[in-house]
C-alpha cells in the first residue's frame, strides 16, 4: 500500500468466489458465518440449529464431518434444508481425513480443509529433519491428496477453504518454521501453490489463532505473501477458541477489527462458547461498524518506515510519573466519578491528575508536537478524527515517532452508545487496532451511556488483556464447541472459570475435543480437554499429564494439578 493512503480505510481486491449463490470477495458485501456445535449425524438436530443460524443472519453455516458418514449427513441436512425453503449454503469442516473432503464436496457448498492435518499425520510436537528432497516429495504428496479433491469440487462447483489453525501446525510444518505466523503462512501457500497451479480460484484462505497478536500477524503476512505470487483468493477471519461473553466479543474485536480496519477480511466468524446464533449479532455489527467506513475523507499521513508492519513492537518513550511509557504496561485513564466504580479503578482519573494531558490529533501541526518533547510531566492524549478512527489516531502516532517525540501518548476513544455489546465492538475494533500498533502507552475510554461505568473500565482493561499487553485476570481460551465436543460446553466453561478466576496470572484452556485443543492451547499454562464422551485429559502447556478423567472428577483434579506445580500462587 503506498504510505500516504497507508490510514485511509479501502477493502483488499480478491477473486469473487461463488458460495451456493452467495458470492463471497471483491465488492461483495463482508459475509457472516457460523458453526454448528450439535452432532452431526443427529439431522433433526442440526437441521433446526442451521435454520436459528439462518433466521439470525447467517450468510453460511459450517458443520463438522469426522468421516464420511457425518459428510454424508451434511447431504441430508441440506436436503432438509432445501424442503423448508432455506437456501443457507453449507460447509463441511475436515480433518485428519481427506475421503470424508471427497464425500463432502458432493453434498455442500464448501469444504474446510486444515493443511495441518489433512496429509500430514496428527503432530505429536517432535522435531523432525528433512533433507530438501525429502520435503519436497512430501509437498509432492500434498498435490496427489488434493487432485482428487478439486476435480470433484470442479463438477459440483464446490469452494474450498484452507484453514491454518495456529493449534494444529503439522510436526513437518514446526521443524522447520517454528509455531509461528510464517510457519501458518507456509502451511497454506504449499496448498494454495497446488490450486494456483491448476487454476482453481474458488478458494478461500484463513489464519487462526486463539493469541490475537498471532492470528493478526499471520492474516498480514498471508496476504502480503499471496499478493507477491499473484494470488488474490479472499480472507475468512477469526479468532478461534475466543471465549465466553465478554471475553469472546472483544477478543474477536481487537482481532478482527483490526484486520477489517486495514482492508483484509471478506468473511467473518465470531467464535463464541455460546450458542452459535448467538454469534451472529456481534460479527454483523463488526461488519457494519467498519464498513460504514468506505469513502470517508482522506487522512494524511505518513507511515513510520522503522516498524515492522507485520509484528509491531513498542515506541520507545521516557517514563513518565514512574507508570507510563518507558515501557511499562499501558495505563487506563477514567473520566467517570471513582464512586461509580465497583471493581477495578483506572490507574488515573483524569480530573485528579497533575499531570499535563495534551490533546492533538491528526490535524495538529508537526512544530507543536515536536515542541512537547522534554516535558517530563506531559502526556499526550490523541483523539480520534472522523469515521476512521484507529486510522486519525495511527497517523498522528507514526507522525510523533517519525518526529521524534519522546512523551509517552494515550488514545482518547468515546462511544455514545447504551449496548454493552456495541461498546465491545466498538471499542475492541479502535482501540485494538491502535494498541496492536505498540505505538500508544494507555488508553482513555468513555461512554458516558453506559448505565454501569465499571463496564466501561472493564472493557478498557479486557481490549489491554486482549492485545497481551496487560493482563488483569485469568485468561481462558476456550472453543465455540461443534459436533466434535465431548461435554456441555458452556456449562464446563463457567464452572471452570468459576473455580480459577482467582488465578490472575494464568491462562486456561477449555477445549472440547482434541483436534485443536492442545496446539491452541500450548499458549496456555494449562488446558481441560475432551478425550471421550464424560471423560476429560489434562494438560500442562501441551504435555498431557491426566488422561481420561471422569468429568464428575476433572475440575478438582486441574485444581490439584495447578497446585502440584505451584501455580495457584503468583511467583
Amino acid at each position: 500500500m503506498n504510505s500516504n493512503r497507508y490510514f485511509d480505510y479501502s477493502r483488499r481486491s480478491t477473486f469473487t468466489v461463488n458460495i451456493g449463490g452467495i458470492p463471497l470477495g471483491s465488492d461483495h458485501p463482508l459475509r457472516i458465518q457460523t458453526m454448528t456445535n450439535t452432532a452431526t449425524d443427529d439431522i433433526e438436530a442440526s437441521t433446526a440449529q442451521c435454520l436459528r443460524c439462518a433466521a439470525a443472519g447467517a450468510d453460511y453455516v459450517r458443520l463438522t464431518a469426522q468421516g464420511v458418514k457425518q459428510a454424508q449427513s451434511i447431504g441430508s441436512i441440506h436436503e432438509a434444508l432445501r424442503e423448508q425453503d432455506c437456501r443457507v449454503p453449507l460447509i463441511a469442516d475436515i480433518h485428519f481425513n481427506p475421503n470424508a473432503a471427497l464425500a463432502a464436496a458432493a453434498v455442500c457448498e464448501k469444504v474446510r480443509i486444515n493443511p495441518g492435518n489433512f496429509v500430514d499425520p496428527a503432530r505429536t510436537f517432535k522435531q523432525l529433519t528433512y533433507t530438501d528432497e525429502e520435503y519436497a516429495a512430501e509437498v509432492e504428496r500434498i498435490r496427489e491428496a488434493l487432485l482428487p479433491l478439486i476435480a470433484i469440487c470442479r463438477e459440483h462447483h464446490t469452494a474450498l477453504r484452507i484453514g491454518v489453525n495456529h493449534g494444529s501446525l503439522s510436526d513437518r510444518i514446526m521443524s522447520r518454521y517454528g509455531n509461528t505466523a510464517p510457519g501458518m503462512v507456509e502451511s497454506a501457500m504449499e496448498f494454495l501453490r497446488i490450486l494456483h497451479s491448476e487454476h482453481f480460484d474458488d478458494v478461500v484462505v484463513s489464519m487462526k489463532a486463539s493469541n490475537v497478536v498471532v492470528m493478526v500477524e499471520a492474516v498480514r503476512r498471508m496476504a502480503a505473501a499471496m499478493d507477491a505470487e499473484g494470488m488474490r483468493y479472499p480472507l475468512h477471519l477469526g479468532v478461534t477458541e475466543a471465549g465466553f461473553g465478554e471475553d469472546g466479543r472483544i477478543k474477536s474485536a481487537v482481532g478482527i477489527g483490526t484486520l477489517l480496519s486495514e482492508g483484509l477480511g471478506d468473511t467473518l466468524r465470531v467464535s463464541l462458547s455460546e450458542e452459535p446464533e448467538l454469534e451472529i449479532p456481534v460479527a454483523q455489527k463488526l461488519a457494519q461498524y467498519i464498513s460504514r467506513r468506505a469513502g470517508h475523507a482522506h487522512i494524511e499521513g505518513t507511515l513510520w518506515e522503522e516498524q515492522d508492519r507485520f509484528a509491531p513492537t513498542r515506541r520507545i518513550t521516557t517514563l513518565t510519573d514512574g507508570r507510563i511509557g518507558g515501557g511499562q504496561a499501558p495505563i487506563v485513564v477514567g473520566s467517570m466519578a471513582p464512586d461509580a466504580l465497583t471493581g477495578m479503578h483506572p490507574d488515573y482519573f483524569i480530573n485528579q491528575s497533575d499531570l499535563e494531558w495534551v490533546h492533538v490529533d491528526y490535524n495538529t501541526p508537526a512544530a507543536e508536537l515536536q515542541a512537547l518533547t522534554g516535558r517530563d510531566r506531559t502526556v499526550i492524549v490523541v483523539e480520534a478524527v472522523g469515521e476512521n478512527v484507529p486510522g486519525s489516531q495511527l497517523a498522528v502516532l507514526h507522525r510523533l515517532a517519525m518526529l521524534g517525540v519522546d512523551r509517552p501518548a494515550i488514545i482518547h476513544n468515546v462511544v455514545d452508545d447504551d449496548d454493552l455489546e456495541w461498546l465491545q465492538v466498538k471499542a475492541g475494533a479502535d482501540m485494538g487496532a491502535v494498541m496492536l500498533s505498540g505505538l500508544a502507552d494507555g488508553v482513555w475510554l468513555e461512554a458516558p451511556n453506559i448505565a454501569q461505568q465499571q463496564q466501561v473500565i472493564d472493557t478498557a482493561l479486557a481490549v489491554l488483556q486482549a492485545t497481551r499487553q496487560r493482563i488483569s485476570k485469568t485468561e481462558f481460551i476456550s472453543c465455540p464447541g461443534c459436533g466434535r465436543t465431548m461435554f456441555d460446553l458452556q456449562t464446563t466453561v463457567k464452572r471452570v472459570k468459576a473455580a480459577t478466576a482467582h488465578l490472575t496470572h494464568l491462562k486456561i484452556g477449555v477445549m472440547g475435543c482434541v483436534v485443536n485443543g492442545p496446539g491452541e492451547m500450548a499458549d496456555a499454562d494449562y488446558g481441560y480437554v475432551g478425550a471421550a464422551r464424560n471423560r476429560i485429559s489434562l494438560y500442562k502447556g501441551k504435555t498431557c499429564i491426566e488422561k481420561n478423567i471422569p468429568e464428575d472428577q476433572a475440575i478438582d483434579r486441574l485444581l490439584a494439578l495447578i497446585h502440584q506445580y505451584g501455580d495457584d500462587v503468583r511467583h
